[in-house]
């Protein structure tokens, strides 16, 4: 058990003939118990810090963890946004590639359409041709052979009269 300034203190030592000076013994004891109380006090002082300095390291230890957890659910969480941004992308993709798939087949649908009517189109376009040119080829007919001279009789009895 170790000793305390007060045990320091009420020590007393048996006096013998021709012993210690008194005096002496007890300035001796005196500055002890000083430097002993400095001691205890200093240890006390320490042993505060060193417990204020624990508490520091526990609680650091704690923040350290607490970040450690909170860096491996961000990056889970970055790993789960590029999955579904993958996901994502790759039903956009699909989606638009559908969609493509659908604006080529109405194109085509449409340009089948539109040479359907063209061919249509220059048929009408051959008959009328046709016929304008038949009866074109008609009037000129009439008029390279007399028709229009009978006309001219009638009209001229038409004036005489």
């Amino acid at each position: 058990m170790p000793l305390t300034p007060l045990d320091i203190h009420n020590k007393e030592f048996s006096t013998g003939f021709r012993g210690y000076n008194i005096d002496e013994v007890n300035e001796f004891l005196d500055q002890v118990i000083k430097d002993f109380e400095l001691l205890i006090k200093e240890k006390k002082e320490m042993e505060e810090r060193i417990a204020i300095l624990n508490e520091r390291v526990d609680h650091y230890k704690s923040l350290e963890e607490n970040l450690s957890k909170s860096i491996l659910v961000a990056q889970e969480t970055a790993e789960d946004v590029k999955s579904n941004a993958r996901k994502e992308a790759q039903l956009i993709l699909k989606e638009a590639e559908k969609n493509a798939d659908r604006i080529v087949n109405e194109a085509l649908a449409k340009s089948r359409k539109i040479a359907i009517e063209i061919e249509e189109l220059k048929k009408r376009a051959s008959v009328y041709r046709m016929r304008f040119r038949t009866l074109l080829e008609a009037q000129l007919e009439m008029l390279e052979h007399g028709a229009w001279d009978d006309i001219e009789q009638a009209d001229s009895a038409v004036v005489v009269e």
